[in-house]
C-alpha cells in the first residue's frame, strides 16, 4: 500500500514541534538555555522547512552490533551499539549514517556532522532520533527527516556533556535543514 506524502500536514506538524520546543526552552526549569538568557530568548534559529531533506533511507542491519565508544564534550566517553547503517541520497549524493542504540533509550540515535557544521549549525554536530514502529530489518525503508535535526544541550550550555558524532557519520554534503546555531541576544 503506497501512501501519499501530505506536505502541508507535514509542514504544520513540523512548525508545531518547533513552537513546542521553543516554549520549553524559554520557560521550563530544565531548559538548556542559561537562566540569564531566558528573558531575551525568542526562539531557536531554524532552516526553512524543506521536504527535499525528508529522505527515504534503506536499512542495512548488523547481526552482531558493534560497541562504539563515543567521545563527548565533557571528556568521559559514552558506550553505544552500532545497530544499523542507513543508505540514502542528499542532493543526488549517496550518503550513509550509522544508527546507534543504548539499553536505556527507546529511540535510535543518529549523531552527524555535515558541511554546515561550524558554519550555520553547531560546531560539534547535530542529532536525529528515529522511532521505528518495530525492529529495523535489512532492506527496510525508513524516512529520515533532517528537518528534525537538532543541536544537543551542550550547544547551549557547557554544563552538559554530549556525545560527538563519530567520523563515520560525517557527511560530505550540506544538510540545510533543522536547527541552526543559537546565539544569545
Amino acid at each position: 500500500m503506497t501512501t501519499t506524502f501530505d506536505e502541508e500536514g507535514w509542514r504544520t506538524e513540523l512548525e508545531g514541534h518547533r513552537e513546542e520546543k521553543d516554549e520549553f526552552f524559554a520557560d521550563h526549569p530544565q531548559s538548556p538555555i542559561p537562566p540569564e538568557h531566558r528573558d531575551d530568548f525568542d526562539g531557536l534559529s531554524y532552516f526553512d522547512p524543506d521536504a527535499d531533506y525528508r529522505v527515504t533511507a534503506t536499512v542495512e542491519t548488523h547481526e552482531e552490533p558493534d560497541p562504539v565508544e563515543m567521545e563527548t564534550t565533557g571528556g568521559r566517553p559514552q558506550r553505544y551499539l552500532r545497530t544499523a547503517t542507513l543508505h540514502f541520497d542528499v542532493d543526488g549524493e549517496a550518503c550513509s549514517l550509522a544508527v546507534y542504540s543504548r539499553e536505556d533509550q527507546d529511540s535510535l540515535f543518529v549523531p552527524f556532522r555535515d558541511k554546515t557544521t561550524g558554519q550555520q549549525t553547531y560546531e560539534n554536530g547535530r542529532y536525529l532520533e528515529l522511532h521505528p514502529d518495530g525492529e529495523l530489518a535489512d532492506g527496510d525503508d525508513v524516512v529520515v527527516d533532517f528537518n528534525l535535526a537538532y543541536s544537543p544541550f551542550c550547544a547551549f550550555s557547557e554544563t552538559f556533556s554530549c556525545p560527538l558524532p563519530p567520523e563515520e557519520n560525517w557527511l560530505d554534503v550540506e544538510v540545510r535543514a533543522g536547527e541552526r546555531t543559537w546565539r544569545p541576544n
